[in-house]
């Protein structure tokens, strides 16, 4: 027995100190040399204050500025804790809704989200929340869906706001991976530098 036992946790303590503590410590050091920024949360700052960070979507609802996503987050509910609430943006608690698209529910979210812009046909990405719950990026159409609006609540000029919009569109990683987006913390700390 003791022929079979010895070699066994002796490839287990190596393997887990390869792939349990040298991997990780290797990768953090090299993550923080090369991409400091990326590795510590692509944290944003205005005026020496933390306002967010590049990765997570943020709750604006004011008609000044551009409007995430829809977030499903949610949280457990404090009066009952084998219920959860919305909590738009809970990093803590990422997840879809889950809701198909045969959901009464779904439908009914949509035709409200809709509604509250008031015209024709939207980005989906304005009415539908995203998987992760979390997404800090809009398409470009739907940025610029909401360019009146705040050019109106703001007295600046719309040509003004969608030359800022077309300004602040990331392109496709490595120019084939994903769609082209906006970051809305990224453009609304801009529309913030905007004098009417």
């Amino acid at each position: 027995m003791n022929t079979y036992l010895r070699p066994a946790l002796s490839i287990l303590l190596l393997l887990t100190l390869i792939t349990g503590v040298a991997y990780p410590f290797a990768m953090t050091g090299l993550a923080q040399m090369l991409f400091p920024h990326a590795a510590n949360g692509s944290l944003i700052e205005r005026d020496g204050k933390l306002v967010g960070s590049a990765l997570i979507g943020q709750n604006f609802v004011s008609e000044r500025y551009f409007h995430s996503r829809p977030s499903a987050t949610s949280t457990a509910d404090p009066v009952d804790a084998t219920k959860t609430i919305d909590a738009p943006y809970n990093a803590a608690s990422s997840s879809g809704s889950n809701l198909g698209s045969s959901s009464k529910a779904l439908k009914d979210a949509i035709v409200e989200r809709a509604a509250a812009y008031g015209q024709g046909p939207l980005p989906a990405d304005l009415v539908t929340a995203s998987g992760s719950g979390l997404d800090p990026h809009l398409s470009p159409a739907a940025a610029l869906v909401q360019v009146t609006r705040i050019a109106k609540s703001r007295g600046i000029p719309v040509d003004a706001l969608q030359r800022m919009v077309e300004g602040h569109i990331e392109g496709r990683e490595l120019g084939v991976i994903g769609q082209p987006r906006v970051n809305i913390l990224v453009l609304n700390l801009a529309l913030d530098k905007i004098k009417p």
